[in-house]
């Protein structure tokens, strides 16, 4: 049989293609007339016995490979998933793939479904944006907004708005690494407030004040309340500014209680009160991670993060197995040899293990006998390796995610343009 696949030709033998009577060349053998055999090809020659494909003639020649050796590769210069489409169109299953070929393809469609994802919620986007297409001045001033506090390359409005959020979360990073100096704790702890307190509070408010102010535009231009919601920033930007108002909240209501006379009791309460303070004000930290809404490299490492769940659980698996095994080592080395009984117990080893293979060395435990000491460069060097197996992995998951988001902002801005230009 002659098989004429983007106008080369190979002349197979029926019984290669009886050896898979499932693919679609299997099934012309099966044919009777005309009508079956053009139901399975795009053209057929009587005289010369040729059925004709319009298809990509080099996957038909990793296909004919496969048929007669019985290896089944992906093509290099070939996109994935259009293998794949050519796969499923000669009825061959993934399965017959090499395990190399079948986790690139894998890899793929995780990267082409995450794209779709997000040109999902392009579309999703731009719907919301058609439902205030009328001319009415309401519907302009939520399609304004919407372009200042969602896209700040909308516009000079949209580039100011970022600016001045950014401005502000940068000031409240400073504004919290001002309030734990211990002058300013020891104030604190004593129940004063001075100047400085005074003028980082009111710094404060105001950060706090924009941020809610913030929020409850983005919340009034969304259409949709409950994705708003569930948006993981907008799930970060509510657990930022809520702790401000709780801890207002509980101040109140200590200052009450403290005003009230009572014994150990009332102290208990105030010592609690405070250490809920103190957690609550913590949480300001979270503020940076709302640079994630203007910054590529922090949506790179969160898009990095998710797609490496398997690399960051082997390193930590390789982790812990090598600090079951050396912990154990360097107690014993410690215990019968060692000058100095630093290492007390085995669970005692585990911090020593650990600060040692990541190559930290604090120093407040050192093996002092020289198998202890043979046992912690066998751990350093083992760390050092098994710490450089999936930061490879990560890296190029690092630089292919930053090199798909960069894309995708391209491919946006594009779009508003051509937008605009139509309007």
């Amino acid at each position: 049989v002659i098989i004429n696949v983007g106008g080369i030709k190979y002349k197979v033998p029926w019984t290669t293609l009886e050896n898979c009577p499932l693919t679609r060349l299997g099934k012309l053998k099966s044919c009777n007339n005309y009508d079956e055999i053009m139901d399975i090809c795009d053209d057929y020659d009587v005289s010369c016995n040729e059925f004709f494909f319009d298809r990509n003639p080099s996957a038909f020649r990793t296909i004919m490979t496969f048929l007669t050796a019985g290896k089944l590769r992906l093509l290099r210069e070939m996109c994935a998933l259009s293998f794949q489409e050519e796969l499923v169109y000669w009825g061959i299953e993934e399965d017959h793939l090499e395990w190399c070929c079948k986790k690139r393809l894998r890899q793929k469609e995780e990267e082409a479904a995450e794209a779709r994802l997000f040109e999902r919620e392009m579309v999703f986007n731009e719907a919301t944006q058609c439902a205030f297409q009328d001319n009415s001045r309401l519907s302009l001033c939520m399609r304004k907004l919407r372009d200042m506090v969602e896209n700040p390359h909308s516009g000079i409005p949209g580039k100011i708005f970022a600016c001045i959020s950014v401005s502000f979360v940068a000031i409240t990073a400073v504004s919290l690494c001002i309030s734990t100096m211990p002058d300013v704790r020891e104030e604190e702890d004593r129940g004063e407030c001075s100047q400085k307190c005074y003028d980082i509070f009111v710094l404060e408010t105001v950060c706090v004040a924009w941020f809610s102010f913030e929020f409850l535009l983005r919340s009034i231009q969304a259409e949709n309340k409950c994705a708003f919601l569930k948006t993981p920033l907008n799930i970060i930007d509510i657990l930022a500014i809520l702790p401000f108002y709780v801890s207002l909240i509980v101040d109140v209501v200590s200052t009450k209680n403290s005003s009230k006379p009572g014994g150990g009791a009332g102290n208990k309460y105030l010592e609690r009160v405070g250490l809920v303070l103190r957690f609550l004000r913590a949480l300001r930290i979270l503020y940076v991670m709302r640079l994630a809404r203007h910054s590529l490299g922090l949506q790179t490492l969160g898009l990095t993060v998710r797609r490496c769940t398997r690399e960051f659980g082997l390193l930590l698996l390789f982790l812990c197995v090598a600090m079951a095994l050396f912990s154990p080592l360097v107690y014993l080395a410690e215990s019968e040899l060692g000058a100095k009984q630093e290492f007390t117990s085995v669970p005692s080893s585990y911090w020593w293990a650990v600060i040692s293979m990541t190559t930290v060395g604090y120093g407040d435990m050192v093996p002092r006998s020289i198998p202890g000491q043979v046992v912690a460069l066998s751990s350093i060097l083992s760390g050092i390796l098994l710490m450089a197996f999936p930061v490879t992995s990560i890296f190029h998951t690092f630089s292919r995610s930053y090199s798909e988001l960069k894309e995708q902002q391209q491919r946006i801005a594009s779009r508003q343009v051509r937008q605009r230009q139509e309007n």
